[in-house]
């Protein structure tokens, strides 16, 4: 019994070995399987992101997509005294010949909160974002800007709000 068991194991074995041919550098070539490797550690470190509003230099972009145009896209409020809040609202038009719509804003600084018009907006009507900035604790010059992302070509516009913070000389630089 321990006989014919171990003739079986050996003789498996055997075929095993006879059928399975390890040496594919020979069928391949070692520069085969070396670009091979290379292919794919540059797929692995270059992912493709399937984004329908990014295109690509060989892609036209859509004809058809929502555009927003601002009149005016950067506001400067001058000189504010400290702590005040100040508010602007900036309005944009949809210049493309689909609906336009806003799916977030973002503004680069907790101080600055956004509001934006959240229905879609037609083609040739008018949409409107309100930016709000708290200058509480805030001195001298400030730049913040806010990101919208919608549906267009390229999916992020940004407006930029500027103030001016001048220092009482005992809290902080005077300017």
């Amino acid at each position: 019994m321990k006989r014919t068991l171990f003739s079986a194991v050996l003789l498996s074995g055997a075929l095993l070995m006879g059928a399975c041919n390890n040496n594919k550098t020979a069928e391949v070539g070692a520069e085969g399987m070396n670009a091979a490797a290379a292919t794919a550690n540059e797929a692995a470190a270059n992912p493709v992101v399937d984004n329908p509003n990014v295109t690509t230099e060989t892609e036209a972009p859509n004809p058809n997509a929502p555009v927003m145009t601002f009149a005016v896209a950067e506001h400067d409020f001058g000189n504010i005294k400290q702590g005040e809040v100040v508010k602007h609202t900036f309005e944009f038009t949809n210049t493309g010949k689909s609906p336009l719509l806003i799916e977030n804003a973002t503004a680069s600084c907790g101080c600055t909160t956004p509001n934006w018009t959240k229905e879609p907006i037609a083609p040739g009507a008018k949409g409107t974002i309100d930016v709000q900035f708290d200058s509480h604790g805030k001195f001298g010059i400030q730049n913040k800007e806010v990101a919208i992302q919608a549906n267009t070509q390229p999916s992020i516009t940004k407006v930029v709000i500027k103030a001016n913070i001048p220092g009482d000389g005992q809290n902080g630089p005077t300017r």
